[in-house]
């Protein structure tokens, strides 16, 4: 049976997995909280009721959000374990897993898609043409993109100067 301290260390380690801030909020003085939570820590009977918490303990938390709080805080605090724990802890929770990966070439072909897009034409265009298998010379498309990218100034330019007035819509008053 845990006494009225270790039984909150236990709560506490449950909610924050860092033994001296589970010691600080059970009570214990910030000089000696982590030499107490250290030693707890030990404690079968402390180490049994934290597994019991956790078998017990439902919840509708958002972990990566959670684990964000800590990574956070524990950088703000400078844990620099319990901030690189958090760390690895995101990035298992944000690897995509077999369930995520496309199952088909569509479905391949269309994450492609959506990664290409979110880098932009320029950035899409320099990476599509840096494979192996592409042969035309990056001097040339560098002058195709500044090309490009002239044009599209110099049309533009002449929507705003209003040279495209009603009239030359009108393909017949051409």
């Amino acid at each position: 049976m845990l006494n009225e301290k270790q039984e909150k260390f236990a709560q506490a380690y449950v909610m924050y997995r860092n033994a001296t801030e589970a010691a600080k909020a059970a009570g214990y003085s910030d000089k000696s909280a982590h030499n107490q939570g250290s030693r707890l820590l030990k404690s079968e009977a402390v180490k049994e009721r934290i597994e019991d918490l956790e078998k017990e303990m439902e919840t509708n938390i958002d972990y990566v959000t959670e684990i964000e709080k800590q990574y956070t805080y524990a950088t703000n605090n400078n844990h620099t374990n319990s901030a690189l724990k958090a760390l690895e802890l995101l990035s298992r929770l944000r690897s995509p897993t077999e369930e995520d990966s496309p199952t088909t070439v569509e479905e391949l072909e269309k994450d492609i898609i959506s990664s290409l897009e979110l880098l932009g034409e320029e950035r899409a265009v320099k990476l599509f043409t840096s494979c192996s298998w592409f042969d035309e010379d990056e001097e040339e498309i560098e002058e195709l993109l500044e090309e490009k990218d002239d044009l599209e100034d110099e049309l533009e330019t002449l929507n705003k100067e209003g040279s495209i007035d009603d009239e030359s819509k009108d393909p017949s008053k051409c």
